[in-house]
């Protein structure tokens, strides 16, 4: 049961903006991506919009649910995980996004763009299945 549902909602629009964003940029090719900085960048803000969202609302579980503080944000989802909140595969792959994000966020001098579109292309359904989770979560 989570207390602050006020909290969580709001996280939750910020990924569901996020996610739907994310969904119809997939359409964009990767010659666009490469070739349009103004793609690149809409392609990258839902993808750290949607990443930061799902790292939040670990944090907010996690504080609400008094579990250890993690030491970095892919040890969010492993809390989250040894809590019994999502299973193993699914904080395995999140962990995963949120070491993207910090890629995303200190914007290191050449990002892969084939690497970034394959995220785009294959990642989505990790932070689907995380929302449809924390969505249940607050049903309950």
């Amino acid at each position: 049961m989570i207390l602050d549902k006020e909290g969580m909602i709001g996280h939750l629009r910020e990924l569901n903006a996020a996610l739907s964003d994310w969904e119809r940029y997939r359409s964009i090719s990767l010659e666009d991506l490469k070739n349009d900085r103004d793609k690149m960048n809409m392609v990258l803000h839902a993808m750290l919009v949607a990443i930061q969202s799902s790292i939040d609302i670990s944090n907010h579980i996690i504080a609400e649910k008094k579990l250890r503080k993690p030491a970095t944000y892919r040890e969010a989802f492993e809390i989250l995980q040894e809590g019994g909140f999502i299973p193993l595969q699914l904080s395995n792959d999140l962990s995963e996004l949120a070491g993207f994000r910090n890629v995303l966020v200190h914007i290191y001098w050449k990002l892969d763009i084939d690497a970034i579109y394959g995220i785009l292309l294959n990642d989505l359904d990790t932070l689907k299945n995380f929302e449809r989770i924390i969505k249940k979560m607050l049903m309950e």
